[in-house]
């Protein structure tokens, strides 16, 4: 389990890095929202690689870092490097969204295309580090990884009162660093309500793991939650976090998804990407009753699909 301090110390070492995010509450559907689209390179992604790149030894941040990303994780990396002044190579899937590529390209980093799907850039990833002697950045293996995107719980905390009703905390779910630091922070507290987590239909990769304690045999489909995409690490210390704090994992399906990313966009005027919009999602699908707390994972879509999804849902 990841000590409450750690997650504590993290959101002081990371605030002058980091946007404090607005929560919003929509009476109608009697949600709080936190949105991390508005984050410092529009994904909550950053907070944990900030906090574990500023942890680093000299010789560690001397050897360069290198990391596996659907894009949010690889520019938080890439933001990290270049503020402590070290390269940062990036190993994605070519079928990464090219706007997400660009941003990393834009902050730094050294791309590097893998035939295939997310869980193959992060095995060529971890190869590459262990045969260069580079430092290898997980995206959510790692504790202080999990820290750092805890600090996430600890600022709704300071927002807004959750003690009656007991309001479910939805999140998106891929490796689960994010559901397993606000999980900490929840068991912390003495929060009342259910931790649930959200996966797409298409790469349900965890769902799988929590309800059946397997992923052999899970389709990676293409999906427009692709930062949620892809096998988990085997190992994963996210995995036994998630098994003692989270209380369900459901799935949404793409259509589900699109309809999160238009109402958010309706609604909101607010830019949400497919991994953000799983969340929403879960509400809007009735698969989770509010009252709830929803967090907004982030808005890097690309314009084109975004615009095509808007379209749709008129």
């Amino acid at each position: 389990m990841i000590p409450i301090e750690w997650i504590e110390a993290a959101a002081r070492r990371i605030s002058d890095y980091i946007e404090h995010t607005p929560i919003s509450y929509d009476k109608e559907l009697d949600i709080y929202i936190k949105w991390e689209n508005k984050q410092t390179t529009g994904s909550f992604k950053v907070r944990g690689a900030i906090n574990r790149v500023l942890l680093l030894e000299p010789w560690e941040k001397k050897q360069g870092l290198v990391t596996a990303s659907a894009g949010n994780h690889g520019q938080g990396v890439a933001l990290a490097g270049r503020i402590v002044g070290t390269k940062v190579m990036v190993f994605v899937s070519d079928h990464a969204v090219p706007s997400k590529v660009n941003s990393m390209k834009e902050l730094g980093a050294d791309i590097k295309y893998v035939i295939g799907g997310y869980g193959l850039s992060e095995a060529s990833a971890i190869e590459y580090s262990l045969k260069n002697q580079a430092t290898y950045i997980s995206p959510y293996n790692d504790p202080q990884i999990i820290a750092g995107q805890g600090t996430i719980g600890l600022e709704i905390l300071t927002k807004i009162q959750l003690d009656e009703p007991a309001a479910s905390w939805i999140v998106p779910v891929g490796g689960g660093g994010l559901i397993s630091g606000i999980g900490v922070v929840k068991r912390a507290n003495n929060i009342k309500g259910n931790l649930v987590g959200i996966q797409p239909e298409s790469s349900a990769f965890t769902h799988a793991l929590f309800h059946i304690g397997s992923q052999e045999g899970i389709e990676d489909n293409p999906t427009l939650a692709d930062g949620l995409s892809g096998p988990m690490q085997d190992g994963s210390i996210t995995l036994p976090i998630i098994n003692n704090l989270v209380d369900d994992i459901l799935i949404v399906t793409e259509q589900e998804i699109k309809q999160a990313i238009a109402f958010a966009w309706k609604k909101y005027k607010e830019i949400i990407e497919g991994s953000a919009a799983t969340s929403l999602a879960a509400i809007l699908s009735g698969k989770v009753n509010s009252p709830a707390v929803i967090v907004i994972t982030g808005g890097n879509i690309q314009q084109e699909t975004h615009l095509q999804i808007i379209e749709e849902f008129k």
